[in-house]
Order: structure tokens, then sequence, then C-alpha cells
């Protein structure tokens, strides 16, 4: 079997993350996992991180987020992958690394930047470059959708699966604004198959005055960035399990103090 391209070149990837200098994006991840984990009515004693994220448990182990995870099997209540997942050359795998590493019952978590993530740049950046050089050239990582990230919880053998997404709308002077956080985020263009030359200017130029032209709000575009939130459980025999169809012992009807009514044929 041909091995697949790999999307994501490692290298620029740790690259931009040391380069880092602004948490603006880790920071609402952070405060989202932390106020998610308040609803769980469990204590982790024993969590391990993963991806680019030092200081949410002050405890936990920490490891890279590299194509096999330095983690031993069935030794962590709480698994964390932190914003690591959309550069990922592997989700799936990452996923079911992480799970291993659960002991039974144990908590699986991950956060990652979603499919709706910088549309309007990536919409902008590939006019302008059709225009400008007549082809496309690969910019913005291709970011999963919820759907089927949450299908990946399923894959990975998980139990209790559950997806959610938080889309945030910020607001630039203009597109090289933009641009220029996206380096200081650590996230800047980081594809295998990315460009190695130079872009012309002209292509920048055009792909701002495209921005100003179709995502303007109060003088100000608009961009957009999406969290995805997932969440599942190693599986353990004290969890709760379905019902076998057709064993219920009483009605819906009942409980809802209503009258059924039969459905036509």
């Amino acid at each position: 079997m041909q091995t697949p391209p790999l999307l994501t070149d490692r290298t620029a990837l740790i690259r931009n993350r040391n380069r880092a200098s602004d948490s603006f994006l880790h920071d609402i991840a952070k405060d989202e996992i932390l106020d998610r984990l308040t609803l769980v009515n469990r204590k982790f004693t024993k969590p391990l991180i993963i991806g680019p994220a030092a200081d949410i448990f002050p405890d936990a182990l920490h490891i890279d987020d590299t194509n096999t995870l330095a983690a031993t099997e069935k030794n962590h209540d709480l698994a964390l992958h932190f914003m690591a997942l959309h550069w990922a050359n592997d989700p799936v795998g990452q996923i079911i690394q992480s799970a291993r590493a659960l002991k039974p019952d144990g908590l699986f978590h991950a956060v990652c930047l979603g499919g709706q993530t910088l549309n309007e740049l990536r919409a902008c950046l590939a006019q302008a470059e059709s225009e400008i050089t007549g082809g496309l050239s690969p910019r913005v990582a291709p970011m999963g959708e919820i759907r089927d990230l949450g299908a990946l919880l399923q894959r990975a053998g998980l139990a209790l699966p559950v997806a959610d997404t938080l889309r945030i709308k910020t607001s630039y002077q203009s597109a090289f604004h933009l641009m220029r956080d996206l380096r200081k985020f650590g996230e800047a263009n980081a594809l295998n198959a990315r460009l190695r030359t130079p872009t012309k200017r002209d292509v920048f130029d055009r792909c701002a005055e495209v921005y100003a032209e179709n995502f303007t709000q109060d003088g100000k575009i608009i961009a957009t960035f999406e969290f995805i939130f997932l969440s599942g459980w190693a599986p353990s025999a004290s969890q709760p399990k379905p019902l076998r169809p057709g064993s219920a012992n009483s009605r819906l009807a009942d409980a809802l103090k209503t009258t059924e009514k039969p459905l036509r044929d």
C-alpha cells in the first residue's frame, strides 16, 4: 500500500510553536476545558496532557503530540489532547493512543481548531492567488468538521462520546494584522505541501482587498476561530449501559401523562 502524504511538516510546526508570543487561542481553549471539567464529578489524580500546553494541571505529565505518543498504557485517569489534533497527520491514531493511556473509566478530552476556522482568510487567499498566479497552493490547514471528529471517538472505542463546538468572531484592522497574529499564535502555515519559495506581495495585497470587500464589520475585517471539544470515557464495567430494545417496564405516554395515539398505516 502507498503511504499517504503527510499533512504537516513537523519541523515547521515546532518552529512556529517555539516562536509563538501570544497565548490568545490557548487561553480560550484552556478556560473552556477547565470549565467543562468542573462539570465532571471526578477528581483527577494522574492527568496526562498531550500537545503544546504545560500549565493546565501543575502536576500533570506533559508529552509532545508526536506520531507515536510517549505514554504508558492504562496509566492515567485523564488524557487531555490540547490544541494539536488539527495539525495531526493521523488524528484517529492520536485519539486511539490517548485512549490506551487511560485506566478503565478514565476520561479523554480534546480541544482543537475546527473546519470553520479562518474560512474568510481561506477564501480570500484562494481568490487572490488564483487571480494573480493562475493557481492555488496550500496555505490554511484543512481542519476537521465536528461530525467527522466526533466519529473518531467511536472508532477509538471510547464510551459515551460527546462533541461540541465554540465559535469566536475576532476583528482586525486588515488581513495583514490577522496573518501577523497567526504567527504570534504559533498557527502559521506548517503544511507539508506548502510553497517553499516566497509568495509575491501582489497576492497578499489582493487578499487584503478581497477580505476588506467581503468580510468587514464596523470598519474592521472579521475572522472566525472554531474550537471543537471532544470527550469520551475508557470502557469500564461500572459505566451505564443502554437497555435492550423492548425491555422497558413503563410507557412513555404514562410518564408524560398523555394519551398515546397510534400512527396510521
